[in-house]
């Protein structure tokens, strides 16, 4: 039961009795009434009526019988206070494994970006958010009966790679494995011998592989090789790309992340498809020559100067750069996959570059009515100095060794975990926050743990109640607290979905868990007997219930004891 939605479409009649049109009620939780509603205020305006002659006139229409009653309050605000005995129905029809909660009845093909690391390049905390609140995203619209085709858009292509390749030739042709640590020193090395080689060019009609020439000469041949189609030079790039990818997949699964083998569609993917990206934009009249690259100008859009600002499709050297990538990505995502929103979960700084890509796409024709890009950006994770969060010697933090830290800390990984992931969801995404260990992983405050703990608490009386649930009863305040709290879980899975914003489904749990604990010291259970020990046993099942679903629709483990 959505109590919000349902009270909103009782009021709606009133008000657009009153007012002889249609009129948005604004339902919301109130510190006053259950709920309060603000619209007849809004209305008096408009009408130019008195707020509270209007206000009274709307709860006299309203149609509420069974389930709250109306007051005036105030200026004109209308207050709502849900019957006892349709809170208590609400709660005991939670009883399936949705919580009452229905697929949306016109489910869209979503493609969700989210992760896209470079290959040949450790995990580093950086990834984390883009992983976290893209994965926590995939679950709800999912979980909602959209269908969500996960992208992790791997950056695997490009003149990086040349140095990396022909390294891996030196080494033996890449047959030797490489651990998640190796990739990294591995690129390291390949960059310090491209930078240090001194020895002259290889001669003109070289080809890639031969030995008579320096390492950075070898390296820009490779990239030649690699971009014609080689196959020696291109099945050196599988190896590497395959070591990649099960390194990468190894950290996705102790973070629990849904991402599979799959879900990589790498930049390359998309480079046969880049002279035709330039191709329609040359048709469409897009194109602009500019100091020998190939731009689009999109209209609204000024550097720092005030000059016009482009988005480079082809840059001077003839190479293809990432935002061609990234159109040539999105016209195949809703051309090809059929999407009718796409969604990219990528930090705050790239606002103007997707804001370009959108909008040059709009303009060619590649976002057709219907269909919707948008950009989920999120802010940095910080250290305690306020700066980007880093080692003690200013090295990046690599992933594996976050994870390692937060097992290490915690009493099992579901805790350790789930700390940093929800320290990551239960603020607004846009925010920057500061990495604190003792913070998140505290059993009490709006923490992973304390979320977990009150499950474990649930599972425990379950263990020693003997007993089965009954009718709900609500003789005590902290009942009926607990709840209105129930019966909050449908407005927070549409509001975290249908705006992009884990938090709100995060913050709602966290809610959920104070309310049940005030409920369990003033509420005893297991000392009682008859119907109200039946009720009360209902009311913790329903809340274990909604804390175990809504924490795996962020990708949080519960465990059974703490």
């Amino acid at each position: 039961m959505n109590l919000e939605a349902l009270l909103a479409d009782r009021l709606s009649a009133a008000l657009a009795s009153v007012a002889g049109g249609p009129v948005d009620p604004v339902v919301r939780q109130s510190q006053h009434a259950d709920f309060q509603s603000g619209a007849a205020l809004a209305l008096a305006r408009r009408l130019g009526r008195p707020p509270r002659e209007v206000a009274t006139e709307v709860a006299a229409k309203a149609d509420l019988a069974g389930l709250a009653t109306i007051d005036v309050s105030g200026p004109g605000f209308l207050n709502l206070t849900v019957d006892d005995a349709a809170l208590a129905a609400g709660v005991d029809a939670l009883d399936d494994d949705r919580l009452g909660v229905p697929p949306v009845a016109a489910p869209e093909r979503i493609v969700l970006d989210y992760s896209g690391p470079n290959a040949a390049k450790e995990l580093q905390i950086g990834h984390l958010r883009s992983t976290i609140i893209g994965d926590a995203l995939a679950r709800l619209l999912e979980w909602l009966g959209h269908e969500v085709i996960r992208a992790n858009h791997l950056g695997d292509w490009g003149t990086p790679f040349g140095m990396l390749l022909e390294h891996m030739a030196d080494l033996g042709g890449g047959e030797n494995e490489h651990s998640l640590g190796d990739l990294t020193d591995f690129y390291r090395a390949a960059r310090r011998k491209f930078d240090e080689d001194t020895q002259p060019s290889v001669r003109s009609g070289a080809v890639a592989g031969r030995s008579d020439g320096g390492f950075k000469a070898r390296a820009r041949l490779r990239v030649v090789a690699l971009q014609a189609g080689d196959e020696p030079t291109r099945a050196l790039w599988r190896r590497l790309i395959e070591q990649t990818e099960r390194t990468f997949l190894d950290a996705y699964g102790r973070l629990g992340v849904t991402l599979t083998r799959g879900d990589f569609v790498g930049e390359s993917f998309y480079q046969e498809q880049l002279s035709s990206v330039l191709s329609e934009l040359d048709e469409q009249g897009l194109l602009v020559p500019s100091e020998g690259a190939l731009c689009v100008f999109p209209a609204g859009f000024a550097g720092r100067d005030g000059e016009p600002l482009p988005l480079i499709v082809r840059k001077s050297d003839g190479g293809f750069g990432y935002a061609a990538t990234d159109l040539a990505a999105l016209r195949h995502r809703v051309r090809t996959l059929g999407a009718t929103r796409l969604l990219y979960v990528v930090g705050a700084p790239q606002r103007t570059h997707f804001r370009m890509v959108f909008e040059v796409a709009r303009s060619a024709g590649w976002l057709p009515a219907g269909v919707t890009a948008e950009h989920i950006e999120f802010g940095s994770i910080l250290g305690a100095d306020g700066k980007m969060f880093r080692t003690r010697a200013g090295d990046n933090v690599t992933l594996g060794a976050l994870l390692d830290e937060a097992v290490e800390r915690a009493s099992s990984p579901a805790i350790g975990i789930g700390a940093i992931k929800y320290a990551d969801l239960a603020g607004d995404r846009r925010s920057d926050y500061v990495f604190d260990w003792d913070r998140m992983l505290a059993s009490t405050g709006d923490t992973g743990p304390y979320l977990q703990y009150a499950y474990a608490r649930i599972r425990s009386i379950f263990r020693k109640a003997g007993a089965e649930p009954g009718p709900v009863v609500l003789a005590h305040p902290a009942e009926r607290r607990l709840a209105l709290a129930l019966l909050g879980f449908e407005a927070a899975v549409h509001a975290a979905a249908g705006r992009r914003e884990p938090h709100r489904l995060a913050s709602y749990l966290h809610d959920l868990a104070v309310a049940f604990t005030g409920f369990y010291e003033s509420c005893p259970i297991l000392r009682l007997a008859g119907p109200y020990r039946a009720s009360r046993l209902t009311l913790a099942d329903r809340t274990g219930r909604t804390l175990a679903l809504g924490l795996s629709l962020l990708g949080i483990d519960l465990p059974e004891e703490m």
